[in-house]
């Protein structure tokens, strides 16, 4: 894929002028937040050491966060809210210089609404390996440098081990609830399996207790389409000039994910066999839509994160593994002691209804609505995103005194 202008890639719907300036010029080559870069909403942690599943240790690193809403007195009304893989601390709000997006979850947070910040204190930070002010592989090493191909392999129980830092740099003692989707379920599942009593309640969203044969398979291809790419320079472009880096890839990988994120049913409704323009497809300067469409949001995705934080961070989901370690997936689960949401999406490919019915079924703690809550949706595993009303119904339950 080519550099391209905004008519080239632009999806079926309208492009405003402020899409179209996203994708005019060479990509840089890394969508990462740096140092210097305004700050916007983010807070940050006091530096820590993490020590690793692999048993080397990340010196001095820190989580970047943002919170809504007033901690009370008791320190009691503290909701921790994980984001997802391309998600970070950004959950409500609209988008900056400081802010490349705005929320992924907006009318889910803010007051009145079902994590109602006028009683509710709610934080999210970004994941360590991310690319949005924690640190990760687009950070300074201890050399001034950045750590590129050097960052240590995370797993997802080492990321949620650093969670356990923040609550303890907030002075929170235990989370009123932790809520969590798709790999951000996994960090909730890591972190309450570990440590039963952090929480009051739990909700898990679109997620599965272990990475399957075939999601690491859909994971593998992405990452190789992201090393294939000759401008990735085993992980050290970081110097290179816009245009330059690994976007490429970046953008295959991005392109490839989105079809598992997304239902067949949606994609053939909303495109068919439609042409993008009047230039037929059976030409070589024709497209379907559906092909910008793709396009599209892998051109955008490269503006805003960076290449080796998807490697790590995809990475970390293959490791996933509630069981890994202990006696069984079902033991594991059966620790989980506090009152869980488990929420699933009918049409969800990527992590299928399988994986949250395990859940709901092993967990020893009150599941909520007495059964797996399915949500139908034409939206497949972006359903818990998309879907405010019917995710917020349930939320709203859990979180009621």
């Amino acid at each position: 894929m080519d550099f391209q202008i905004s008519e080239d890639s632009a999806p079926s719907e309208f492009i405003s002028e402020e899409q179209r300036r996203q994708l005019v010029g060479r990509p840089p080559a890394t969508g990462a937040w740096l140092a210097g870069d305004p700050l916007g909403d983010r807070k940050f942690t006091e530096v820590f050491d993490v020590a690793l599943e692999s048993g080397a240790v990340l010196s001095k690193a820190r989580l970047a966060f943002e919170t809504w809403g007033e901690l009370n007195a008791e320190r009691s009304n503290a909701i921790l809210v994980l984001h997802a893989l391309t998600g970070d601390s950004h959950t409500i709000g609209n988008s900056s210089k400081a802010h490349p997006t705005a929320g992924w979850w907006n009318g889910i947070i803010g007051p009145g609404l079902p994590l109602d910040t006028e009683r509710f204190f709610v934080v999210t930070p970004n994941v360590l390996g991310g690319c949005q002010g924690s640190t990760g592989p687009s950070s300074l090493d201890a050399r001034g440098n950045e750590y590129g191909s050097n960052f240590p392999q995370l797993t997802i129980r080492d990321q949620a081990k650093a969670f356990v830092e923040l609550a303890r740099r907030l002075n929170v003692e235990k989370w009123f609830a932790i809520v969590g989707g798709s790999m951000a379920g996994m960090h909730a599942l890591e972190l309450v399996i570990d440590n039963p009593e952090v929480t009051e309640r739990l909700a898990i969203l679109a997620a599965p207790p272990y990475s399957t044969a075939d999601q690491i398979a859909l994971n593998t291809v992405q990452l190789e389409a992201i090393r294939s790419d000759h401008h990735f320079a085993e992980g050290n472009y970081y110097g290179a000039k816009p245009g330059f880096g690994p976007h490429k890839g970046l953008a295959l990988a991005r392109r490839m994910a989105l079809l598992n994120y997304r239902s067949p049913e949606e994609l053939n409704d909303r495109f068919g066999r439609s042409w993008q323009s009047k230039v037929s497809p059976l030409t070589e300067n024709g497209k379907y839509a559906v092909e910008s469409y793709l396009d599209f949001h892998g051109n955008k995705f490269v503006r805003r994160f960076d290449a080796n934080s998807y490697i790590t961070l995809v990475s970390a989901m293959n490791s996933h593994d509630v069981g890994r370690g202990r006696e069984s997936v079902e033991a594991a689960l059966s620790k989980i002691s506090c009152p869980t949401l488990v929420l699933g999406i009918d049409s969800d490919r990527l992590f299928p209804l399988a994986g949250q019915e395990l859940i709901a079924k092993h967990i020893s703690g009150e599941l909520y609505g007495g059964e797996l809550q399915v949500i139908q949706s034409e939206f497949g595993h972006d359903g818990f995103l998309i879907e405010i009303e019917a995710v917020g119904q349930r939320l709203s339950g859990l979180l009621s005194p």
